[in-house]
C-alpha cells in the first residue's frame, strides 16, 4: 500500500503503480504472468474527472492485454473488488489476479467531497432532503445510546484506540495520540459525532495478489488464505431499517462467513472493521459477534479492543487514524491483516495471531462485505 494522507505530489496513477509494483514483487511474480485485475474505486468520476479507470490502471501498471474490472459499492468497493478476485480464482478462471483499490480525494473541497460521497446514500430521499454522512451515523449513535445507554465517552474511545495504533504504522494518514477529554472538546460535526469521532478524506491505494493456495506457497514463503468471502445487502435509505442501532447486512454477511470458515467469532485475533465515524466501529464489533449487542461501547472504553485485549481491532488506526481514500480502504484492510498474520506488523503486532477478519461497509450499511483470513 502507499502512505495514506494528503498526495499533493502524487496523481492517480502514480498512487496505483506504486501500490501495484509492490504487490507483484511481494508475490514474487512477473507482471506478464498476472491473468485478470480488479480495482475497487468508488467516485473518480466526480473527484478527478476521470473514468474508465480501470483501462487507464492496466495501461500504466502495463498490464495489457489483460482484463481489469472496476468495481464500485461506495465505500466496500475496495472489499468488493477483493470478493471479486477471490471468486475468480476460486472458480478456476485464474491463476493469478492482482486486486487494488484506490481514491484520489484532496483535490476538491471538503464541502464538495462530502456532497459526492452523499451519493453512497438514497440521494433522493436523504441528500437531497439535507442529509450527510456524519449527520446519518449520528442517528444511529443516538438510536444506539438510547437502547443502549452507549455515552460519548465510549465513543471517544474508539478515536483514541484507533489513534494509539495508527501512531504505531507508517502508513497511517494520522500517526498522533489523542484523548478522551480531545474528543470530546473538538468540534460537533453532527450531534453527538465531533470531529475525531469522524474518519478523514484521504488519498491512497493498496493492492494485494490472489492466487491458488498451492500455487501461491510457490512463490510466497508465507501465504495467507482467505478461508471465507461473504456479502450482504440491505435498504440504502436509513428510513427503510427494521433498526438503526445495527447493520443487518453485516449480521448476514459474517454469519455466513464463520459458516465457510468453520468458525465462530471467538476465534478471531484480529479484526479491521469499518469505522468511518466511531458508532460504526461498536455497531460492527457487536454485529460480527465479537461482542454482544449494546456491549462494544462498554468494551472499547474498557481497553478489551486494543493490543493485547480480547480481540484486537483496527490494529491499522482503522479508518479514523489510518485514513479513509474509500475505494482503497477494503483491499487496505487485507494488507494489515496479511502483515499481522506473518507476524510483520512491527509496533503493533497481535501475538501468535492466526485468524484475521475484515468487515468493509457501503453507504450507511446498503453493503457489507466479510473476509476472514488465516495462516497456512
Amino acid at each position: 500500500m502507499t502512505k495514506f494522507g494528503e498526495h499533493w505530489e502524487k496523481g492517480f496513477r502514480d498512487l496505483v503503480i506504486d501500490a501495484g509494483i509492490k504487490a507483484i514483487g511481494d508475490a514474487g511474480l512477473q507482471g506478464n504472468e498476472i491473468s485478470a485485475g480488479y480495482v475497487g474505486n468508488m467516485a473518480s468520476g466526480s473527484l478527478i474527472g476521470q473514468e474508465h479507470v480501470a483501462a487507464l490502471i492496466a495501461d500504466h501498471m502495463g498490464l495489457n492485454p489483460i482484463p481489469v474490472t472496476r468495481v464500485e459499492a461506495a465505500c466496500a468497493s475496495g472489499g468488493v473488488a477483493l470478493r471479486q478476485g477471490y471468486m475468480a480464482v476460486a472458480s478456476g478462471m485464474h491463476d493469478f489476479v492482482v486486486v487494488g483499490g484506490v481514491e484520489k480525494m484532496n483535490d476538491l473541497d471538503t464541502n464538495e467531497v462530502s456532497q459526492i460521497l452523499g451519493g453512497a446514500g438514497d440521494q433522493e430521499w436523504e441528500l437531497f432532503m439535507g442529509a450527510t454522512f456524519p449527520g446519518l451515523y449520528a442517528l444511529m449513535a443516538k438510536r444506539h445510546m438510547h437502547e443502549y445507554g452507549t455515552t460519548e465517552e465510549m465513543l471517544a474511545a474508539v478515536a483514541v484506540k484507533n489513534h494509539e495504533h495508527g501512531s504505531r504504522n507508517p502508513y497511517a494518514q494520522f500517526q498522533n495520540k489523542i484523548t478522551i477529554d480531545m474528543v470530546l472538546k473538538s468540534k460537533v460535526v453532527a450531534d453527538p459525532l465531533k470531529m475525531f469521532d469522524c474518519s478523514p478524506i484521504t488519498d491512497g491505494a493498496a493492492a494485494v495478489v490472489l492466487a491458488p493456495v498451492e500455487i501461491a506457497k510457490k512463490y510466497q514463503e508465507q501465504p495467507i488464505e482467505i478461508v471465507a468471502s461473504a456479502q450482504a445487502s440491505d435498504t440504502i435509505a436509513l428510513h427503510s431499517r427494521e433498526k438503526l442501532s445495527e447493520i443487518k447486512a453485516t449480521q448476514i454477511a459474517a454469519k455466513r462467513a464463520y459458516e465457510m470458515a468453520k468458525i465462530g467469532p471467538k476465534d478471531v485475533d484480529v479484526a479491521e472493521v469499518h469505522d468511518c465515524f466511531t458508532i460504526a466501529e461498536i455497531m460492527a464489533i457487536e454485529d460480527l459477534g465479537l461482542f454482544r449487542k449494546g456491549e462494544g461501547g462498554k468494551a472499547t472504553l474498557e481497553g478489551r479492543t486494543g493490543l493485547g485485549g480480547e480481540v484486537a481491532i483496527n490494529t491499522s488506526g482503522g479508518l479514523k487514524a489510518a485514513g479513509h481514500p474509500v475505494g482503497a480502504t477494503g483491499v487496505k484492510q487485507a494488507v494489515e491483516l496479511t502483515w499481522q498474520l506473518r507476524g510483520k506488523a512491527e509496533g503493533r503486532q497481535v501475538a501468535d495471531a492466526e485468524i484475521g477478519l475484515a468487515q468493509n461497509v457501503g453507504g450507511s450499511g446498503a453493503t457489507s462485505v466479510v473476509h476472514i483470513f488465516k495462516r497456512v
